[in-house]
């Protein structure tokens, strides 16, 4: 049985960190992509970042120079860390694989998921 489980979630303060940890189980993450999505409160869900099976990592552009996704393929855990985190940055956010994206500009769509995660709080709040 395929399952992702995120964790790592919290309250924290603008310009604060965090790191959201993805435990999969079921599958062996080596050899599959794996993205971190978001979404706020009355939006759609987006991309924030992907892996692809070889390290080659993405992100969407309001997160680059401030997050960082990385894997630990022994572990079978990925990881988002966050860093001067911003309001806007507010979100359920959302583990997920499936069958690896035509494209960077695919990677950060759902169109390539198949798993979902059940997704951690992350609120920036002063």
């Amino acid at each position: 049985q395929v399952q992702l489980v995120e964790s790592g979630g919290g309250l924290v303060q603008p310009g604060g960190s965090l790191r959201l940890s993805c435990a999969a189980s079921g599958f062996t993450l080596a050899g599959l992509g794996i993205g971190w999505f978001r979404q706020a409160p009355g939006k759609e869900r987006e991309g924030v970042s992907y892996s692809n099976r070889h390290g080659t990592t993405y992100y969407t552009d309001s997160v680059k120079g401030r997050f960082a996704i990385s894997r630990d393929n022994a572990k079978n855990m990925v990881y988002l860390q966050m860093n001067s985190l911003k309001p806007e940055d507010t979100a359920v956010y959302y583990c997920a694989t499936g069958i690896n994206p035509r494209s960077e500009t695919e990677t950060m769509r759902t169109s390539w998921v198949t798993y979902w995660g059940q997704g951690t709080q992350v609120t920036v709040s002063s």
